[in-house]
């Protein structure tokens, strides 16, 4: 018998074949693991386009390809925290993974959104209940698209969480959650180059 390892481990999804994740865990050679498979102790739950679902001893966490690795398998710390590093990605965007209600998400700081943009297909995965939200009219790059204003309970990253924030579900399909200014609002940010501080206000 296989006993997962008790240790964090460092995970990185360094690309896909079909429905398969190419891993690479604590710097491994990259292995093929189809959903419902294990590798080294990391258990693939499902995976879509560019991202992968994994589990490590009963903690879940989204993986993206290009993404930095991301550390997996410890208990998860209190929300103890108030300042949250970030770096820029090549793109110059900052995106970090984080949890949304508790559930694994991939983040992506928008200063120019009003609120949290939550795709629909990210709301479905993460079981957010939108629709008897108030139904409201987003404005995008692509012209006025229907929304559901919603309150997320909490919205976390590392060991920092905000609690009560609004947010938006559109039909947009988007790769990310887009950390807008009803959570940034949270925090004095500092940008210096490549990385921005986010120190937490309340």
């Amino acid at each position: 018998m296989v006993v997962a390892p008790a240790q964090a481990q460092d995970v990185n999804l360094s690309g896909m074949l079909g429905n398969k994740a190419l891993l690479v865990v604590d710097g491994s050679e990259p292995k093929l693991v189809a959903p419902g498979e294990s590798f080294r102790g990391v258990r693939v739950l499902s995976t879509q386009g560019q991202s992968a679902v994994i589990e490590v001893g009963g903690q879940r966490q989204s993986l993206r390809i290009g993404a930095a690795p991301v550390s997996v398998g410890q208990p998860v710390a209190q929300s103890s925290g108030a300042r949250i590093v970030l770096s820029a990605d090549s793109g110059g965007h900052f995106v970090t993974q984080g949890l949304l209600n508790a559930r694994p998400v991939q983040f992506m700081v928008d200063t120019g959104a009003t609120t949290v943009g939550v795709s629909v297909s990210d709301a479905d995965r993460i079981g957010l209940k939108y629709k008897h939200g108030q139904a409201v009219q987003v404005a995008t790059a692509n012209g006025i698209v229907p929304g559901w204003k919603i309150r997320l309970s909490s919205v976390r990253m590392n060991d920092v969480e905000v609690r009560d924030i609004d947010a938006v579900v559109t039909p947009i399909a988007m790769p990310f959650v887009l950390l807008g200014n009803s959570f940034l609002a949270r925090f004095q940010m500092t940008r210096n180059n490549e990385q921005m501080v986010l120190e937490k206000r309340y």
